[in-house]
């Protein structure tokens, strides 16, 4: 599937900069939760970032949103998702994909209850500039 988010990048944008980038997480992230930058390039005003997230067991993203939608697949684990009113919106094991929608409306945290690290290929799709997440306060959920 990163090969598929390469070229999938690569073959809608002409011109592509490799870089790597300040670490931009949600608050507050569990311990050991991680990202690093596979590839970026910037197209007009849009920043098309490659990360792999990691999660550790037990731990969580910290609830935050995106200022544009972003684009995952799930490498290793099972990542469970909730939204702004606390409820499940999507158990996501090995193999699947997950789209997340832009904007504040759409708050939301990424846990894994799982025993073995969830590994995360997720392309951000930004306006230029963009930190990766914007922090948002846990909107009441005990789990948190």
């Amino acid at each position: 599937m990163r090969m598929f988010l390469r070229t999938a990048m690569t073959g809608a944008v002409a011109a592509t900069t490799f870089a790597t980038c300040g670490t931009a997480m949600a608050t507050p992230p569990g311990p050991g939760v991680t990202g690093r930058v596979i590839t970026q390039t910037t197209v007009g005003g849009t920043d098309y970032i490659l990360r792999e997230i990691t999660i550790p067991p037990g731990q969580a993203t910290g609830w935050h949103y995106h200022d544009g939608p972003l684009y995952a697949f799930v490498q290793q684990g099972t990542l469970s998702h909730y939204d702004s009113t606390c409820a499940s919106d999507g158990v996501y094991p090995k193999g699947s994909t997950i789209q997340e929608p832009a904007g504040a409306g759409n708050i939301h945290i990424g846990r894994n209850l799982g025993d073995t690290a969830v590994v995360l290929d997720v392309l951000y799709v930004l306006p230029h500039g963009a930190p990766f997440s914007q922090d948002a306060a846990n909107p009441g959920c005990s789990f948190e």
